[in-house]
C-alpha cells in the first residue's frame, strides 16, 4: 500500500514537471512568435518608413533626348530616353487598352492591385519548373515599380511595389492608373509611353493605331527590347498574334477580326532610316551641349550627313578591309567633306560593336608623304613655280639617311615630278630651302591641330596628325585656297520647333595666293595621271596625294573632285606593320570607289 502510494506520487511529480516543461516550451514559442511578428512587423515599417517620396517620383526628371538626324531628315541615332505628350484613354481607340489589359492583367478591373488568382498560379509554375518562369504583377504593380521604385530583384522592393500598389488602388481610379502606365512604361529602343512608341515604330500617333499596332505595343511589353518593330518585325509580329489570342480568349475581338488584324500594315510604307554613322552621332551627340549648353528638354539635331554617301562608306571601307585581313590590315577611317568644311561622310572604324573609337576624329596617326603638298605649297608661295629644280640627292644629318621609295637617287628633278613620284630626298631638301617653320605655318594655316616636330623628317610625315585634319587641309587647296572649318551641326530645335541654333556660313578668309592653288592643283592632278596615285584615277576632275608611314604602319590617300574632298586612313590600332600596302594601293582603292558613289548621288 505504501509502494503503491509513493508511485502515485511520483507519477503526480512527473506530470507536474513535464506540465511546467510545455508550460515552459508554450512561453518560449510564444515569444518567438511574438518576436517574429514584431520583426515582422517592424521590418514591414521599414518598408513603409523607407518608401520613396512619391509626389517627387511622380515628378521627377529624366536625361532629355538628342535625336542626331542627317541631311534628308532621317534619323541616325537617338540619345537618351524618349518621352512624349501624355495620351488619356479616350483618345485612343479602345481595342488598345483591351490588348494591353488581355496580355499583361485580365483581372484589372476587379482586383484591388493585387491579383491572388495570378499570384497562386504563377508561384505553382515556379514551384514546378523550380525557377523563376512566370510572374505575377498587376498593371498596378508595374505603375508602382515604373513611378517609384528600382528594378532590382528583392523581397523589400516585391514589398514596396505592393503597398505602393495598394495605395495607388486607393488614390487613383482604374482609369488613371491605366493612363499612368501608359504613358510611362518602357517600350523599346529609348522611348517610353505609347505616344513616343507609336512615333518611333509607326510613324504616326497612338491615337490612329491600328489593330494589329495595338497588338504590337502590347507584345512590347513583355520584352520590349526585344519584340520592338526595330529589333525585328517578325519576331514582333508573332508575338502580337499571340496578343491577339489573347484579345479573343477574353471575348474582346472576334476570330475574323484576329485573322483581319494579322494582314494589317504595321505604320505606313517603310521609312528609310540611316544604318551606320554611329560614330559621327557619337561626335555631334559630344559637340551639341558647346552649341546651346545645358539643358532640360528634347532636342533634335539637324546635321549636314549624305545618309547614302555614309552608306556607301561605310561599306566600301568594311569590304575592302576585310579583303586585305591576309596582309595584315584590321581597321580604317574614312572622312567625306565638301568645299565649306560640310562633313558628308564619316567612318570612324570598320565595326562599331568591336570599338567606339573614332578614329576619324580621335586617332594620331603618321600622315607620311601624304604631308608633303604643305611643304610645295610654301614653295609656291615663295615664288617657286611647278617647273623650278630641286635636287633629290642622299642626305646625311647627323646619320639620319633617308631614301626614296624606289632607292634611287633622281639627281634634279622638278618640283612637279618631285611629288608625283613622291621623292623623299626631294622633300627633305626642298623643306630645308623654304623652311621647315614657314611649313609648319601653313600646315597650320591650312587645318592642322596637332604638334608637329620641327626636325627634318617632318618632310616625309612623322608627326602624327588626324584624319578630319588632313581632310580640312586638302578642302582649302579644293575651294580654292580659303579657309576651311569642319562642321556637322546644321540646326538645333525643340521637339514643337523652337530653334535654339542655327548655323550661319563662315566669312571667307583667303590663306593660300590663287596661283598656289592653280600650280598645286596641277600637281596633285598628275599624281593620279601618271604618279604614285594612279589607282584613285576616276573618269572625272581628280587631284590628290599618297602616304605610307615608316615599315608600313600606316597607309593613305587624300584628294578631291569637283565636288568633295576625301581622306582615307588605313592600318592597326596596335600600331603593328601591314604587310606592303601603300597609300597608292588599298587607300586609294577605297578612295577610288567612294568618289565614283559620291559622284552618283
Amino acid at each position: 500500500m505504501a509502494k503503491s502510494t509513493k508511485t502515485k506520487k511520483n507519477k503526480k511529480k512527473t506530470k507536474k514537471r513535464e506540465s511546467k516543461q510545455r508550460f515552459k516550451m508554450s512561453r518560449f514559442l510564444f515569444k518567438m512568435a511574438a518576436l517574429l511578428v514584431i520583426t515582422f512587423a517592424l521590418w514591414i515599417g521599414w518598408c513603409i518608413v523607407t518608401l520613396p517620396d512619391i509626389d517627387e517620383a511622380v515628378s521627377k526628371t529624366r536625361q532629355p533626348s538628342t535625336m542626331i538626324i542627317a541631311e534628308n531628315g532621317n534619323e541616325i541615332y537617338n540619345f537618351g530616353s524618349v518621352y512624349s505628350e501624355v495620351i488619356t484613354l479616350d483618345e485612343l481607340p479602345p481595342y488598345v487598352a483591351d490588348a494591353i489589359i488581355s496580355t499583361e492583367d485580365r483581372r484589372f478591373y476587379s482586383h484591388f492591385g493585387f491579383d491572388i488568382i495570378s499570384f497562386t498560379r504563377a508561384m505553382l509554375v515556379n514551384l514546378w519548373h523550380r525557377r523563376y518562369v512566370q510572374g505575377a504583377s498587376t498593371i498596378t504593380q508595374q505603375v508602382a515599380k515604373n513611378l517609384f521604385l528600382t528594378s532590382n530583384k528583392t523581397i523589400k522592393r516585391k514589398v514596396q511595389e505592393l503597398l505602393l500598389a495598394f495605395w495607388l488602388e486607393h488614390k487613383f481610379t482604374k482609369e488613371q492608373i491605366l493612363t499612368l502606365y501608359i504613358n510611362r512604361v518602357y517600350l523599346g529602343a529609348g522611348t517610353y509611353g505609347i505616344e513616343a512608341a507609336s512615333q518611333k515604330y509607326f510613324q504616326k500617333s497612338s491615337r490612329d493605331l491600328n489593330l494589329l499596332e495595338a497588338a504590337v505595343i502590347a507584345g512590347m511589353l513583355k520584352a520590349p527590347s526585344r519584340y520592338n518593330p526595330a529589333a525585328g518585325e517578325k519576331r514582333s509580329r508573332e508575338r502580337a498574334a499571340v496578343v491577339l489570342d489573347n484579345m479573343v480568349k477574353n471575348d474582346k475581338i472576334s476570330d475574323s477580326q484576329r485573322q483581319n488584324a494579322l494582314n494589317m500594315r504595321l505604320g505606313p510604307e517603310q521609312v528609310y532610316t540611316v544604318r551606320g554613322g554611329r560614330h559621327f552621332a557619337d561626335w555631334v551627340y559630344n559637340d551639341v551641349n558647346s552649341y546651346i549648353g545645358e539643358r532640360d528638354n528634347d532636342i533634335y539635331v539637324a546635321t549636314t550627313l549624305d545618309q547614302t554617301l555614309q552608306q556607301k562608306a561605310e561599306k566600301i571601307l568594311q569590304d575592302s578591309i576585310a579583303s586585305a585581313r591576309k596582309r595584315n590590315v584590321t581597321d580604317g577611317a574614312v572622312v567625306v567633306l565638301d568645299k565649306n568644311g560640310a562633313i558628308k561622310a564619316m567612318v570612324g572604324g570598320v565595326n562599331y560593336n568591336k570599338s567606339q573609337f573614332n578614329r576619324a576624329v580621335q586617332a594620331l596617326r603618321q600622315p607620311g608623304s601624304s604631308f608633303k603638298p604643305f611643304i610645295y605649297i610654301t614653295a609656291l608661295e615663295q615664288g617657286f613655280y611647278p617647273d623650278d629644280v630641286v635636287n633629290d640627292t642622299p642626305i646625311n644629318i647627323r646619320g639620319w639617311k633617308p631614301e626614296n621609295f624606289d632607292k634611287q637617287v633622281h639627281g634634279e628633278v622638278t618640283l612637279r615630278n618631285a611629288l608625283r613620284l613622291s621623292l623623299n630626298l626631294a622633300a627633305v631638301n626642298l623643306s630645308s630651302a623654304v623652311g621647315r617653320g614657314n611649313v609648319i605655318k601653313y600646315a597650320r594655316r591650312m587645318g592642322i591641330t596637332t604638334p608637329i616636330d620641327n626636325n627634318p623628317s617632318m618632310a616625309l610625315g612623322t608627326s602624327e596628325v588626324k584624319i578630319i585634319d588632313m581632310a580640312v587641309a586638302y578642302a582649302s587647296i579644293a575651294n580654292g585656297g580659303y579657309a576651311v572649318w569642319p562642321y556637322a551641326i546644321e540646326e538645333v530645335y525643340t521637339k514643337d520647333g523652337y530653334q535654339l541654333y542655327m548655323r550661319t556660313p563662315d566669312e571667307p578668309n583667303r590663306i593660300l595666293d590663287e596661283r598656289t592653288v592653280e600650280n598645286i592643283t596641277s600637281m596633285l592632278e598628275d599624281v593620279i595621271r601618271s604618279g604614285t596615285g594612279k589607282r584613285a584615277k576616276v573618269p572625272f576632275f581628280a587631284a590628290g596625294k599618297t602616304g605610307t608611314s615608316q615599315d608600313y604602319r600606316d597607309a593613305w590617300f587624300v584628294g578631291f573632285t569637283d565636288k568633295y574632298i576625301a581622306a582615307v586612313w588605313v592600318g592597326n590600332d596596335d600600331n603593328t606593320p601591314m604587310q606592303g600596302v601603300t597609300g597608292g594601293g588599298l587607300p586609294a582603292d577605297i578612295w577610288k570607289k567612294i568618289m565614283v558613289e559620291a559622284e552618283r548621288i
